[in-house]
């Protein structure tokens, strides 16, 4: 996939608070378990404005990508949750393919990103792309100044051994962002020369926080001096006036496509059907932005945010989401980080 699939984004406007159309103020109509993975903020006004319009009370758990697929696998046998909403794709992938995600067509699909609907082919229709953001990192520009380093522009930059305990990322165990992150370096660089990298940036790494988008905000407060994460994390944080820059990697980046996905034995599926048609609307996606997110939705008819990063502008790599979101391969790939570079000293 190449940068190309993202010039086609339909930028509408006027949708934000546009209602799910042909919905009205509902009675009560029953329950949802919702599992989200973005930014708890985007969970609650997804979560209230889906309450307001179809009157089906939902209860939410929100968490990183890495520990919600964990959850779903743990409850395999007696499933809990309903609809597991964003987050990073290759969870929801190996979700697939181990068997724990219903199959769905919902008739929202003819108005899609082709690479929403790539999504839900490749996982064999049980999960399909809900927006697309692209990796990269930010550094504190109050801070960088008074330590006489280059400006940041490249990965290769973050080996600089002046950034000890000054790099701050997610683990990849927990962290869909921060796999997002090592599949990226694997690819862009082959593994060899790639878990290399990793070794030589562990040496500057200050802490693996569990939630992909922690080191913007630490980032944002002073707390480090860099944050690798998704670019979008990292422009809320310039949104709400942090000395932030944000920066695509000279080298070329992965991204992720968030998808979207209902978990294999629902107890709700009706509701859970009716969550991932609403969620796939125009009306539904404008309201990342309201919450400061910043994503490229994938529906073509939704407003793309003026902040998010664009993607067309971004040197992607062809990032393998069939390979690198199998079960086999993620679990062989955290495995070796674990060996070889999470355990290393410093």
């Amino acid at each position: 996939m190449t940068t190309s699939i993202f010039g086609r984004v339909a930028l509408a406007a006027g949708l934000a608070t546009a209602a799910l159309a042909g919905s009205s103020a509902a009675q009560a109509q029953g329950n949802l378990v919702l599992y989200c993975t973005v930014q708890e903020e985007w969970c609650r006004v997804m979560v209230t404005n889906f309450e307001r319009e179809t009157g089906i009370k939902v209860a939410m758990t929100r968490k990183s990508s890495g520990e919600l697929y964990a959850q779903v696998k743990a409850e395999a046998s007696n499933p809990r949750g309903d609809v597991w909403w964003g987050g990073t794709g290759d969870p929801h992938l190996q979700a697939a393919e181990e068997g724990l995600a219903q199959e769905y067509e919902s008739p929202m699909n003819k108005d899609l990103q082709d690479w929403a609907i790539r999504q839900w082919q490749s996982s064999k229709k049980r999960t399909i792309g809900v927006y697309a953001g692209a990796l990269g990192f930010g550094y504190n520009t109050k801070q960088i100044a008074g330590k006489g380093i280059p400006e940041l522009k490249c990965w290769s930059d973050l080996l600089n051994p002046k950034l000890k305990d000054e790099v701050q990322v997610a683990d990849p165990n927990s962290s869909g962002t921060s796999y997002t992150m090592l599949a990226t370096v694997v690819q862009l660089m082959g593994e060899d020369k790639g878990f290399d990298y990793l070794k030589r940036l562990h040496r500057n790494i200050n802490q693996y926080t569990k939630s992909g988008a922690a080191p913007a905000k630490a980032t944002s407060l002073g707390e480090t001096l860099v944050g690798i994460t998704f670019m979008h994390d990292m422009v809320t944080m310039v949104v709400e006036g942090g000395p932030v820059k944000v920066v695509a990697p000279c080298e070329g980046t992965g991204y992720e496509i968030g998808s979207m996905t209902i978990i294999k034995g629902a107890r709700n599926l009706d509701n859970a059907k009716k969550w991932y048609d609403w969620a796939l609307t125009p009306a539904a996606q404008a309201l990342g932005a309201q919450a400061k997110s910043y994503q490229v939705p994938s529906n073509k008819n939704a407003p793309v945010p003026p902040q998010a990063p664009k993607l067309t502008e971004v040197k992607l790599i062809n990032y393998d989401f069939d390979k690198y979101g199998s079960s086999a391969e993620r679990r062989r790939l955290l495995s070796k980080w674990d060996n070889e570079v999470k355990n290393l000293p410093k």
